[in-house]
């Protein structure tokens, strides 16, 4: 029988590279979504804000941030009552893609349910938050 940890991992991976795609696909990717979506969840954010948000280190925010803002997606500007904070926020061409990217998001939320019931979503989101739980501390 095949280990839980390796078929876990498996199809963590494959499930990674279909929601990629995914939002490939509608002119995204996982990075960009992250920041999109945290960004609409919480206005004027900081870079650090975001960062932690997302669960990267600030400096793979930073490069994130340089291309989403040359892509016209987000701007950056200086706090006024703290110069060296740095607040993020959408622009049109963000807010136009956050739709997008969310729009196959649930497309793909409802393409992994698809075949399951409501009760049997609910056992695989307990039986996944046990897993992590089992390996959260350790």
């Amino acid at each position: 029988m095949e280990p839980i940890g390796r078929l876990t991992s498996a199809v963590g991976r494959t499930l990674a590279r279909a929601y990629d795609a995914a939002l490939e696909d509608a002119g995204g990717s996982m990075p960009t979504w992250l920041v999109l979506l945290s960004l609409k969840q919480a206005r004027w954010r900081t870079q650090r804000d975001l960062a932690h948000a997302v669960g990267i280190q600030s400096p793979t925010m930073t490069r994130h941030l340089d291309n989403m803002e040359a892509a016209g997606l987000v701007a950056r500007s200086r706090d006024p009552q703290d110069r060296r904070v740095m607040r993020v926020e959408l622009t049109t061409a963000g807010e136009e893609l956050f739709h997008r990217l969310r729009i196959a998001a649930v497309a793909f939320d409802e393409r992994l349910r698809s075949g399951f019931s409501d009760d049997e979503v609910a056992q695989l989101r307990d039986v996944l938050e046990r897993l992590r739980s089992n390996v959260a501390d350790g």
